[in-house]
């Protein structure tokens, strides 16, 4: 049996079993983890940059009790009454909401493809490497994400016990796909596929499933919300990571697109679906998908149709610079990445213009240097909106869709926002980001206090 093989059948026995809980965290966890969490915290002399307003609030003070915000007013806050209470003086610097990145994919963004394939990688070792990206998301600022391809549901559910330091985080589970899809990452030798051929290492691990044909989708869907999947993603076309699928290859029948659509609100959540053109991204949208990941070749009919039906736009900024998912000059993959890339501006010039639902994530893939850029990423939507509009979409806009996983959202209350009763996910800033955007690039200098669930995990005040 290949070494990958070994690791990664290694890794589906320890997320189909929960066996985590056999690693000595106390010996790998990083540095930093949760402060004890007081029954109260109170911020006091902050300006509130809401999560909605284009404007920063008068000088403030906002009491959180538990994991709530339970008061916001700019006359002092009594200290309430057999509670312990620590105090943050603001001095004047911005409060806002945590960020949300909505296409994330923790296990693997910060795994080389190359350390993926080892011999020497071990099953603890890529568990290891999540938990460490997961906390390292946590201390950039983004308190949650959507993770839309990858085995996450154990990491998800040590980070929520506590155990280790990270964000909410919305598991999509596996990305389902037909074969020869955005979602089939078997080499050519391992094809044709029988009722008796074992798994491919990318289902085992639980990047992606293979389905084709409605029973098959249904079956794979249900799979995903057995295990705790919040939302459902779907390949709907060709994509650049992919070796075998051309960018303009539309992926799936609307009958199929609509079995899972049907699984996921049985269970009263949504689908989304990775595309970039016209028809797949229409063929999805017929069939009752809520969702569009990327979009970047959409034209004009497509974007007014998203906006009559409400559908959703998950923006990458895929530029074809610095943070983009390295591939070979020359290759396929490429060629496929720069026509992406040409056509970001123009998908997001169509959202503006047709006022498409926007939100936004950053898609980062096998390259710790860049996800360590997630601020930086979100930054450069500075290009096209104001600052304060460039935070509504990765707070308040962002918390939107989250929610839209209705009974299946694993964390009920209020994200996104800075208001009384919302979820106490905050940022304390050194300076005024509607002013500065450029000021989220940097978070270790520039976020003096990260809240997540009431809970401090950074206060550098």
């Amino acid at each position: 049996m290949q070494p990958r093989y070994k690791v990664l059948i290694g890794v589906w026995i320890l997320i189909t079993f929960g066996v985590i809980a056999q690693f000595s965290y106390a010996q790998t966890r990083p540095s930093v983890s949760a402060v004890q969490a007081p029954p109260a915290t109170l911020f006091q002399n902050v300006r509130i940059f809401n999560g909605t307003s284009e404007q920063l609030s008068t000088p403030s003070n906002v009491l959180v009790v538990g994991n709530k915000i339970q008061k916001i007013s700019t006359a002092a806050i009594p200290a309430p009454l057999d509670i312990s209470l620590t105090r943050i003086n603001g001095g004047g610097r911005v409060l806002m909401p945590g960020l949300i990145d909505n296409h994330t994919h923790i296990i693997l963004a910060t795994t080389p493809v190359e350390e993926l394939l080892s011999p020497s990688i071990t099953p603890e070792k890529l568990l290891q490497i999540a938990q460490k990206n997961a906390t390292e998301t946590l201390l950039r600022g983004f308190t949650s994400i959507r993770d839309l391809a990858g085995p996450a549901f154990v990491l998800k559910k040590v980070v929520d016990s506590g155990s280790v330091p990270g964000p909410r985080i919305y598991p999509s589970g596996a990305m389902i796909s037909q074969t020869s899809g955005h979602g089939d990452f078997r080499s050519l030798k391992e094809i044709p596929r029988f009722a008796a051929t074992p798994p491919s290492p990318a289902e085992i691990y639980g990047v992606g499933v293979i389905a084709d044909g409605v029973d098959e989708v249904l079956r794979r869907t249900r799979e995903q919300l057995m295990q705790g999947a919040s939302q459902i993603k779907l390949a709907a076309g060709g994509g650049v990571a992919s070796s075998y699928d051309p960018l303009d290859v539309s992926q799936y029948t609307e009958a199929e697109f609509k079995a899972a659509v049907d699984a996921a609100a049985s269970w009263n959540t949504y689908v989304t679906v990775h595309a970039y053109t016209p028809t797949a991204i229409q063929t999805a949208i017929r069939a009752g998908v809520k969702s569009i990941e990327h979009g970047q070749l959409m034209d004009e009919e497509t974007a007014k149709i998203m906006a009559e039906k409400g559908i959703w736009l998950s923006i990458q900024l895929f530029l074809g610079d610095e943070d983009a998912n390295p591939y070979p000059e020359g290759s396929v993959n490429r060629a496929k990445q720069l026509q992406v890339s040409q056509g970001t501006e123009n998908a997001i010039k169509l959202a503006k213009k047709y006022n498409i639902k926007l939100a936004w994530g950053t898609d980062t893939l096998h390259n710790p240097k860049v996800a360590a850029r997630q601020g930086a990423q979100l930054a450069k939507l500075a290009r096209w909106y104001t600052p304060a509009q460039v935070l509504k979409i990765a707070t308040s806009t962002n918390a939107e869709l989250l929610a839209l996983s209705g009974p299946r959202n694993p964390y009920p209350g209020k994200l996104g926002v800075v208001e009384e009763g919302a979820l106490a996910d905050l940022l304390l800033v050194n300076g005024n980001p509607l002013e500065n955007i450029k000021l989220i690039e940097n978070p270790a200098q520039n976020f003096s206090v990260i809240m997540k669930d009431g809970k401090i995990y950074k206060n550098a005040v």
